[in-house]
């Protein structure tokens, strides 16, 4: 474990009312960050907060020591830090850590750090709440980063764009015009668990439009960036340019999904124009429908409905034709 690090006691000496009851669950995810681990913990535990704070700490069944270094840090500071440690990986049986730290929470806050990422600044935390407790009409915040390489050389000082380094009203974050980095949001706990979230590939698009039906989200420049790395074992940051095109549309479908569940029409055909358009202007039809079917649990989802449509023969019959012109296309 690092030296020079605050002790437990040393933290929550700053802590006012009830230091039992957390205002932020601190909310990290791991898997095989064996060499970044650390760097992540000591942004948590270098936070400088008049409120008491917890760390929650879900880790994949990792494969090289990053549970040992875990547990080495959760024996120093019990009372901060809290563990789900895996012993089989869940993600590789469609499970998502968020479905095993959302009933973990026991702040009013959520401040969300991913194993090979980590805080620079302080006061972060401090400001960040200090705002929303303030400004009710906000229920998310957010800061910029840095962007980093697995050696921690310094790729790009700042990962947002300038038109994204700023304040976001409802209507941009629920049509997806808003970018919020993972490791640098904190927000009210206003959502609850959302069937459609189990399918979406890219969560924080989805997670950025649920902010939006709560309020703003505000652009703190006063805090220092965050460090991103890119690194081989970085889900997002080695997948091929044509997934994530996949990935968006995955989102796009189950966010119109969503939005056509719960009556919200207007952001329903905003999602579903905006997946059949990605669609159409790069898979032919049958593909589309093939892709539906395989990939999006299509068939699944609106099996008895076009059977109600189409009769059960009719459909059949569309099946095979599709299926048989996919055969019979020449493959590049």
């Amino acid at each position: 474990m690092r030296k020079n690090l605050r002790s437990e006691k040393e933290i929550m000496s700053f802590w006012q009312g009830d230091v039992s009851k957390p205002l932020v669950s601190i909310s990290c995810t791991t898997y095989n960050h064996e060499k970044f681990i650390e760097d992540a913990l000591e942004g948590f535990l270098i936070q400088e907060t008049d409120f008491p704070f917890e760390i929650i700490i879900h880790d994949d069944a990792s494969t090289d020591r990053t549970q040992d270094i875990i547990k080495e840090y959760q024996y120093a500071y019990p009372n901060l830090i809290r563990t789900i440690l895996q012993t089989e990986n869940q993600y590789s049986e469609g499970r998502k850590p968020g479905g095993f730290l959302f009933s973990a929470y026991q702040g009013k806050y959520v401040a969300n750090c991913e194993g090979d990422d980590y805080w620079t600044d302080k006061d972060k935390l401090q400001i960040q709440v200090g705002f929303l407790e303030q400004h009710p009409e906000y229920v998310i915040s957010c800061h910029d980063a840095t962007i980093i390489d697995s050696s921690g050389n310094v790729l790009s000082k700042q990962k947002l764009p300038s038109s994204c380094r700023r304040d976001f009203d409802e209507n941009e974050l629920l049509s997806g015009r808003a970018w919020i980095l993972t490791m640098s949001r904190v927000y009210r706990r206003e959502i609850s668990r959302i069937p459609e979230s189990k399918y979406i590939k890219n969560g924080d698009t989805f997670f950025a439009a649920l902010m939006g039906l709560h309020g703003k989200c505000k652009f703190h420049p006063e805090i220092s960036p965050a460090m991103y790395r890119v690194h081989d074992g970085g889900i997002w940051s080695s997948t091929s340019q044509e997934d994530r095109t996949d990935d968006h549309i995955n989102t796009w479908f189950w966010m119109y999904r969503y939005f056509k569940r719960t009556g919200n029409e207007k952001y329903a055909d905003l999602y579903f124009r905006r997946c059949f358009q990605q669609l159409s202007a790069n898979i032919p039809l049958y593909v589309i429908f093939t892709t539906f079917i395989k990939r999006m649990f299509f068939f699944n989802s609106f099996k008895n409905l076009a059977i109600r449509k189409l009769g059960l023969n009719r459909l059949r019959s569309l099946r095979d034709s599709f299926s048989d012109r996919l055969r019979r296309t020449p493959k590049k």
